[in-house]
């Protein structure tokens, strides 16, 4: 199949998956389409970022959850007010999502100027001390957070029927979707993609490597901060813990279980890892065989040891096998519009 039909026939594919995704309220209970489904299009908006910058930056983070993180703290401290913890700004709840996003964004490309210099193995573990940094951070810090956390935050009054945080997931999700996908062909994307490709090359012909860097993972926290923002209108509540290494770790995990080298794997692997999360326990002879909530951990590990050793591209990559064809893991030069950067 030449590769327009196969982008048609994707194109085709995914507006009817959406499609289902706007009916889905409809057809579903409200239960599936209020956890669930609402809980998948978060984390896999937050994963989505990972992907982006695995995929077309070449840097695998693990600073992603806790741009996340900020965007629900900060939120949390200017919107609330009279709480038991947090600085209690009281500010109107649509000012106070301008503050999260813009202080949010700002981390992100300070943290990222900073690892921008960095690659691989330096890259990943930096980004981790930056997830580990700012657990202490907000566990320590009582004016901002302490260990309880900043609870009884209400969402703004136009997202106030859960069903709305669906679609809001829902509108995000496709706007980040098609936003990462659109930027490989403008000219920030295939200089970035050059970057990950050949970082000596393309500072030779005049590109600012480091910000070029930066500049992506500025905008993968900005779109992680958004999912931090309907992670805590979701919640009502958010604490440190939620942004320690174990949940850092479970977003790489749902990264790689989907596919770490597609964008549509992101949110494919978040609904694989809520709907074991949700239902493994309530399956037949589970309780027999000694899978208990505690020992979710393992079954998630187990989970991702089989996917990696059946397709080491995750579950995208089974599909792409099952269709006749895997996909490469980066884009080809034909895809690229026959220009190499």
């Amino acid at each position: 199949m030449k590769l327009r039909e196969r982008l048609t026939a994707r194109t085709l594919v995914l507006a009817g998956l959406v499609l289902i995704l706007v009916l889905l309220p409809s057809l579903a209970t409200a239960f599936f389409v209020n956890f669930v489904m609402t809980q998948t299009l978060i984390l896999g908006l937050a994963a989505a970022t990972i992907v982006f910058l695995s995929r077309y930056g070449g840097m695998t983070s693990l600073a992603q959850l806790l741009m996340f993180g900020i965007a629900g703290f900060m939120f949390g401290n200017a919107a609330l007010d009279g709480g038991a913890r947090g600085l209690n700004l009281g500010w109107h709840p649509w000012a106070a999502v301008g503050f999260a996003m813009l202080v949010t964004t700002l981390a992100a490309f300070v943290l990222g100027a900073i690892a921008s210099r960095t690659t691989g193995i330096y890259f990943l573990m930096l980004t981790l001390v930056y997830g580990v940094i700012g657990y202490f951070v907000f566990a320590q810090i009582v004016e901002i957070s302490g260990p309880g956390g900043i609870t009884s935050i209400q969402r703004p009054d136009l997202l106030g029927p859960p069903v709305r945080l669906y679609y809001a997931g829902l509108l995000l999700s496709v706007l980040a979707y098609l936003g990462f996908r659109a930027s490989r062909r403008t000219a920030f994307g295939l200089a970035l993609q050059g970057v990950r490709d050949d970082p000596v090359r393309m500072a030779s012909l005049g590109f600012n490597v480091a910000l070029h860097r930066a500049l992506a993972f500025t905008l993968a926290g900005f779109v992680a901060g958004l999912a931090g923002l309907l992670n805590v209108w979701w919640n009502g509540q958010i604490d440190p813990a939620s942004i320690s290494i174990g949940p850092t770790l479970i977003l790489l995990i749902i990264a790689v279980i989907g596919g770490i080298s597609s964008l549509e794997g992101a949110w494919l692997g978040a609904f694989v890892y809520v709907l074991v999360f949700t239902y493994l326990r309530d399956l037949p002879l589970v309780d027999g065989i000694g899978i208990t909530e505690a020992r979710f951990n393992t079954v998630i590990g187990v989970i991702v040891l089989a996917i990696m050793v059946l397709s080491p591209e995750g579950l995208t990559g089974i599909v792409q096998r099952l269709r006749g064809g895997a996909r490469p893991v980066h884009p080809t030069e034909k895809e690229l519009g026959g220009t190499r950067p």
